[in-house]
């Protein structure tokens, strides 16, 4: 083999990757304490010289070595480039780290060997490596033995080729990379786009575009046809435009250029792009059924656009030519253009100073100008062609007649008062947008936005309604972007017979019934709620149980408000997917008022299920005596912080940022609760209060280890010391009835209070468990175990207590008075921060800042963020600092080993810490029946077991088969029915309580604990505690969301690293699948929202208002073209209008015009190339040929363009049959005119 090869081979080595923790002494085949005869993997590396005769040179045997060995040879690279200078290498001194990527298959030319792929030959490399540095550090392990030969007992089904990142789009600094594969997306988006700038709608395909400010696109069909797109530059929508019913569009940017989209694919993409170099763009026009595009400008030029092959026209109205030869000043930019519904070689351009200009086509001049001393900010004709309307900037409305000179035959102002001795009425507010739409019985709809009067302060913006003689002012909740009328006919020379309009808020989507009295609006059935309040935190599930989602549809719908529109939701266009993803899936999102909203998020849409109203619990006028009120501030103090769920069981708790925890349970029945069930918990342990640092917690401790439990909110401990604000919650418990509907009821309000003047500290973990009846709570100071079956507090214990005597750290005595701050730095990432109209707002005060989060708009200094962030993050881990504290970050129920070398499994809790401390509980559980309800619960630590670099993340359980073991759990009953609770009982014990395969696991046989920080993972054999695979997983950044899902053939680890890396490992072997470099954090609101679920899905809020979904699993993937809805669907454009007999004979209808003739190369020569530049554009139908791939993919492609051609063939039958239809009545007119002028003298003419 050649230098070169060797070189070339070995090049993917050097690049690295994620790499196995083990060094080079830990290499695989080093020599271990531990020889038996125990199978494992052993590579021999042969250099050139051996000569073996059957054998090429740089061969690796992989051999499962009971002895003799049976070698398979597989051809590989050497290790390093020092191959090439050491010929002889030995095992003990290598070990490489290829990437995960090289697909390749190397095999050699004997007869005899298998076929191997290099990728699985090196994930079994990795995989061994990784276990023998620690597997052989105890050597007298009991009867369940852990080590290398784990190998072969854990089969790991999951490979790197099932893996795959659907990306939406890719980030900004890899897209221009990426750029072959086109703009399509690859999974979808829901919610309200954020910071709408432009709305469009086809009448005839009846779909409706958005643009934002952010360059997006977001098309809505029929509910559940959503789409969304990206401009590469980022730049602002400023109009967008329908091809209408050619299933294409034109989008117009703030960057001056303008881009086609075609929409006859499941993943619109730019067929075309124009970039304007020397002018920019302000208005554009495209007339229905003609392909060419007019430009409105700055400068106040019209250009003109060939929308087939996206290429400037010769013709130009330049705009000295358009105003009055005699005035000198500029007339402004172009804020409209629009051609004369009954003439086509009319157009009416208008200048923002107030001139309207109507230019003639053919004789290139203008037939009339018409001034007006008031800004003009829109045009809208009367669709006779005889009348328009244009708005103005102080507040009026003014009708122009087309031949009219001079003056407007009317001037309307719609919300001025008008004086009585004949003045003109007080300025108001400009009309910024005006539509006239008329109706062929009644009168004409005047629709517009704006125009209130100035002396209307406070009052909300309005959309007015001018019908005849009524004026409807219809309030809205927020700014309005853009409003447009759907109409009957999308023909502009008809009676237009408009039926609703589409209002486009800076924050919602409103359409409007016409049609009915008093305006009804129609609910909307997309899911644009998310961000009625900031969303606070997330959870997503997939594969819940089935049951679910219908349960929660039926308690949710008895929540719709009334009054809405009985008609049909306008926007209906498009097909749904046919995708086969049958499984269901649920987000919850978690708000800054204190709402949990559930979403059923299956087969790719999302609606709304149900929404819970927390702070219906609280009282919300507390008196101004509370030491409470006046030391939170009551901005957000009901803000969801953490939520956790049993689907199984239905039970549901969430934290808040006030220090307080609400359980709930599930019923279908109603409900009316007299007082509701109040326990108050002290948590606050300070070390200066101990003898010693391994100590009690001193007096906090008892406190806390006889909590008060109460009916109704009192406050029984606060005889003495009630003048510090000792035992005050931050929030108060109502205590009138209330009354609870069908849906999720409040089981038992726990609440931290104020301890010695301080104020609690938030709460940083959470974990319920239905099984043993037990929610367990963490913060900055310790954890607290409440029993809600007996509604007690069975546990509440400092962290340090938690190690025992084993305390690793050196702490040293703090004073409670020195800071007051909770610890957090980058603890609370995950239910982080927000932007100034996203923020969580949470209680803060002079002493204690309880936000959420860090600032969302991260610094600039952000790339150094090991440095600023995980400093905050983790500390050292020989020493505490003094302001430092550890929190509690993790906590997992599981049924498992609970001390070291223990033979039988029971109820265990394991915590993770921030400092890295991984440490478990044992539970003693009552037997169930009525001795439950009577005998206390009894949890007792049994010290650490593994410590890891960085913040615990996440823990997880698996058996020995590699399968993943839930936390025990009970099926859900209903609360309320008047069963006894033997019955009850007698329901709970027929399930098994654990659906693990725990249950019927062998006593003998061991499990795995996965334990992962915001650095690393380890892998811990039970119960031995021996730590059998590590893993670094990023050394540079940190780890701000880790989950253990099941994937359709395996289970794995989901990381998502504040690089922006997404990465899937192995269980329980800890090997690199997939490293997705996806989406740098930007943002902390990614950090705050970003889960991962089962069968390889995730999210996050990718802005205020937007969820983003992904997923990482191949098998997705390859599905997703078939699960995407349909934009575009072939439909007939509708009749022209009849123009009737005399219209045709005087010339009273609608002229046409051949633009090609006036427009083309031939007529109007070419445009100067330094005006704009044409750029081509990644899609169309040959950018399918990358988005669609195999069989689905050629059969759309087919299918595509069978519907294009017979489209095409169907529009010249009926051009042909329109053709003869001319000539037939030219003819016939012809002979008419001939027959009465026969005998006519030409003076009688």
């Amino acid at each position: 083999m050649s230098d070169e090869r060797v070189s070339e081979a070995s090049s993917g080595e050097e690049r690295g990757g994620g790499r196995a923790e083990p060094s080079h002494g830990d290499a695989v085949g080093a020599h271990s304490p531990s020889t038996s005869p125990q199978r494992r993997s052993t590579i021999f590396f042969l250099p050139p010289h051996h000569h073996h005769h059957h054998l090429p040179p740089f061969s690796v045997y992989v051999a499962s070595q009971p002895t003799p060995p049976t070698r398979n040879p597989v051809r590989v690279a050497p290790a390093s480039l020092a191959w090439r200078r050491k010929h002889a290498l030995k095992c003990e001194d290598s070990f490489f780290f290829p990437r995960e990527k090289s697909g390749l298959n190397l095999c050699s030319r004997s007869d005899n060997m298998k076929k191997f792929n290099i990728r699985k030959v090196l994930d079994g490399l990795k995989e061994a490596s990784s276990s023998s540095s620690s597997t052989f550090s105890s050597s007298s392990a009991p009867s369940v033995q852990v080590g290398p030969q784990d190998n072969h007992l854990v089969q790991e089904n999951l490979q790197s080729e099932h893996f795959q990142l659907c990306k939406l789009i890719p980030p900004l600094h890899h897209r221009r990379n990426l750029m072959h594969l086109g703009t399509g997306t690859k999974t979808v988006r829901h919610g309200f786009p954020y910071q709408p700038s432009s709305m469009a709608f086809d009448p005839v395909q009846k779909i409706l575009a958005i643009g934002t400010q952010r360059g997006a696109l977001r098309l809505f069909g029929r509910p559940g046809v959503e789409s969304y797109c990206q401009h590469e530059s980022e730049a602002a929508v400023i109009q967008l435009q329908f091809l209408i019913n050619e299933g294409a569009l034109v989008s117009a940017l703030a960057d001056d250029t303008v881009h086609l989209w075609n929409l006859r694919q499941k993943r619109p993409a730019i067929l075309h792009s124009l970039k304007f170099s020397k002018e920019r763009i302000t208005f554009c026009h495209l007339p229905f059924q003609s392909k060419w595009l007019y430009i409105g400008t700055e400068r106040g030029n019209v250009h003109i656009v060939n929308v087939e092959s996206f290429m400037l026209s010769g013709y130009v109205i330049m705009w000295n030519k358009a105003i009055e030869l005699s005035s000198k000043a500029h007339p402004g930019p172009v804020v409209h253009i629009s051609d004369n519904p009954m003439d086509e070689g009319k157009l009416i351009i208008g200048y923002e100073s107030g001139i309207v200009v109507l230019w003639d086509l053919k004789s290139k001049k203008a037939d009339y100008r018409y001034t007006y001393d008031e800004a003009i900010h829109s045009v809208a004709w009367h669709h006779e062609g005889k009348q328009f309307t244009c708005s103005h900037s102080d507040g009026t409305l003014t009708i122009w007649n087309v031949r009219g000179q001079g003056k407007p035959i009317q001037t309307i102002t719609p919300h001025g008062k008008q004086p009585k001795d004949g003045k003109k009425p007080e300025p108001c507010k400009p009309i910024l947008k005006v539509e006239y739409k008329t109706t062929r019985i009644g009168e004409p709809f005047i629709i517009l936005s704006g125009g209130l009067s100035y002396d209307t302060v406070g009052r909300r913006p309005c959309l007015t309604v001018m019908h005849g003689k009524s004026t409807a002012v219809l309030e809205m909740d927020y700014p309005i972007v853009d409003f447009l009328t759907l109409c009957e006919t999308p023909y502009p020379n008809d009676f237009q017979e408009p039926y609703a309009v589409v209002v486009l808020l800076e924050k919602d989507l409103v359409v409007i019934d016409l049609a009915q009295n008093g305006y009804p609006i129609f609910e909307n059935p997309y899911p644009l709620s998310i961000h009625e309040s900031p969303v606070t935190c997330c959870e997503y599930l997939a594969d819940c149980p089935v049951d679910l989602i219908p349960a929660l549809y039926s308690v949710g719908s008895r929540q719709k408000r009334q009054g809405y529109s009985k008609k049909e939701w306008p926007i209906s266009g498009g097909n749904w997917g046919q995708g086969t993803q049958s499984y269901p899936e649920i987000i919850i999102t978690g708000h800054a008022d204190g709402t949990v909203k559930f979403w059923d998020a299956s087969a790719m849409m999302l609606q709304v299920l149900y929404k819970l109203k927390t702070a219906k619990v609280f009282d919300r006028n507390r008196s101004k005596e509370d030491k409470g009120s006046t030391e939170v501030s009551d901005e957000d103090p009901f803000a969801i912080q953490l939520m956790t769920w049993c689907p199984e069981s239905r039970m549901l708790c969430v934290a808040g940022v006030s220090a307080n925890i609400i359980i709930y349970r599930f019923s279908k029945l109603e409900v009316t609760t007299e007082v509701v069930q109040l326990l108050e918990v002290r948590m606050q342990y300070e070390l200066n209060d101990m003898e010693s640092p391994e100590g009690g917690s001193g007096e906090q401790t008892s406190a806390g280890a006889s909590p008060q439990t109460s009916g109704p909110p009192s406050h029984p401990s606060t005889s003495s010391n009630n003048s510090d604000g000792s035992n005050m919650p931050c929030l108060k418990v109502r205590s009138t009835q209330l009354k609870q509907s069908p849906g999720y009821q409040v089981d038992l309000v726990v609440q931290l209070v104020w301890v010695s003047g301080e104020p609690p500290h938030q709460i940083t973990s959470l974990a319920l468990n239905s099984s043993y009846g037990l929610v367990v709570f963490g913060n900055s100071n310790g954890l607290a175990v409440v029993d809600y079956i007996q509604k007690t507090i069975v546990l509440n214990m400092a962290t340090v207590e938690l190690y025992g005597s084993n305390d690793p750290y050196q702490r040293q005595p703090r004073s409670p008075r020195k800071s007051r701050q909770p610890s957090g730095g980058l603890c609370d990432i995950n239910e982080g921060s927000a932007t100034s109209e996203d923020r969580c707002k949470s209680p803060t005060s002079a002493k204690m800042s309880r936000k959420l989060s860090l600032p969302t708009e991260l610094k600039p200094d952000l790339d150094h963020r090991d440095n600023s962030f995980s400093r905050s993050r983790s500390s050292s881990v020989t020493s505490i600092d003094k302001e430092a504290k550890e929190a509690l970050l993790s906590f997992q129920f599981c049924e498992t080993f609970a001390r070291k070398g223990d033979s039988t499994l029971s109820p265990c809790l394991y915590v993770g810490t921030s400092l890295g401390s991984v440490m478990a509980l044992a539970i003693m559980l009552p037997p169930a029946g009525e001795q439950r309800q009577l005998q206390p619960v009894i949890l007792s630590p049994t010290g650490m077991l593994i410590r890891l670099k960085g913040s615990i993340m996440r823990l997880a359980f698996m058996d020995s088969a590699g399968s993943l073991l839930p936390p025990a759990n009970d099926p859900w009953f209903e609360p309320n029915v008047s069963v006894d609770g033997e019955e009850r009982e007698k329901v709970r014990k027929r399930r098994p309580v654990s659906v693990s395969p725990s249950s019927s696991q062998d006593l003998n046989e061991g499990q795995y604990a996965v334990a992962c920080s915001e650095k690393q993972a380890k892998v811990l054999s039970l119960p031995t505690q021996t730590c059998i695979y590590k893993h670094s997983i990023t050394e540079t950044s940190f780890i701000l969301r880790a989950d253990v899902v099941q994937m359709s053939n395996g289970v794995c680890l989901a990381c998502f690293c504040a690089n922006g890396h997404i990465m899937t490992l192995s269980l329980p072997g800890l090997r690199p699948l997939m490293d997705v470099n996806y989406l740098p954090l930007t943002d902390m609101r990614i950090a705050r929202t970003f889960c991962f679920t089962n069968l390889g899905q995730a999210m996050y809020m990718c802005s205020p208002t937007e969820v983003q979904r992904i997923t990482y699993s191949q098998d997705t993937c390859e599905n997703l073209q078939e699960m995407l809805g349909e934009l575009f669907t072939p439909v007939e454009t509708p009749e022209a209008p009849n123009r009737g007999f005399f219209k045709g004979l005087f010339g009273g209808g609608a002229q046409s015009l051949d633009r090609e003739e006036l427009f083309g190369e031939l007529a109007a020569g070419r445009a100067s190339r330094s005006l704009a530049q044409h750029m081509p554009g990644p899609g169309g139908i040959e950018g399918m040929k990358g988005a669609a791939s195999g069989v689905v993919g050629d059969l759309a492609r087919a299918r595509i363009a069978l519907d294009e051609r017979g489209q095409k063939l169907g529009e010249l039958d009926e051009r042909t049959a329109a053709m003869m239809a001319s000539a037939d009545s030219f003819s016939k007119h012809a002979h008419d005119m001939m027959l009465k002028c026969k005998d006519k003298k030409w003076y009688q003419f």
